[in-house]
């Protein structure tokens, strides 16, 4: 049943917009310390997948998950992978693992970017961050 516009909280209303302007935020700043080090932020979403998800995950899933990225399709991700592939940062068939050295630039580029963050969270009382991190994985979750 659709709530009654009537009754649902103003806020609700905000809710989108302003998600889309933190990620608008966010991604800009990614983008440009990603750029300060000469890596693609699909590059490191990748590394940053294959870290969470690895190691051996399957070739399959990883590329569903690529390609239903925003800016990335089916062929981008085959690219994507052919180029992190013959950098050495991955490797694998049906099943993707990061290299030594990839597993070296994830390691350096999270730290890397750990900072930046840092400084942009601090800002804010832990407790409405943490609220926010919960609500935004729960939204996640449920569209799933």
């Amino acid at each position: 049943m659709e709530p009654d516009m009537t009754t649902t909280p103003a806020i609700y209303g905000r809710f989108g917009y302003t998600l889309a302007l933190a990620e608008r935020t966010l991604t800009a700043q990614l983008r440009q310390h990603l750029a300060e080090r000469n890596v693609q932020p699909e590059s490191w979403y990748t590394l940053r997948l294959l870290a969470a998800q690895g190691p051996r995950l399957a070739r399959q899933a990883l590329t569903h998950e690529l390609e239903g990225s925003r800016g990335l399709n089916a062929d981008s991700t085959r690219e994507l992978l052919a180029r992190l592939e013959a950098d050495g940062l991955i490797r694998g068939d049906a099943e993707v693992d990061l290299t030594p050295e990839g597993e070296a630039l994830y390691r350096s580029l999270r730290e890397y970017i750990a900072g930046p963050t840092a400084n942009l969270l601090s800002q804010f009382d832990v407790a409405d961050v943490e609220t926010t991190v919960r609500t935004l994985q729960a939204i996640a979750d449920r569209s799933s």
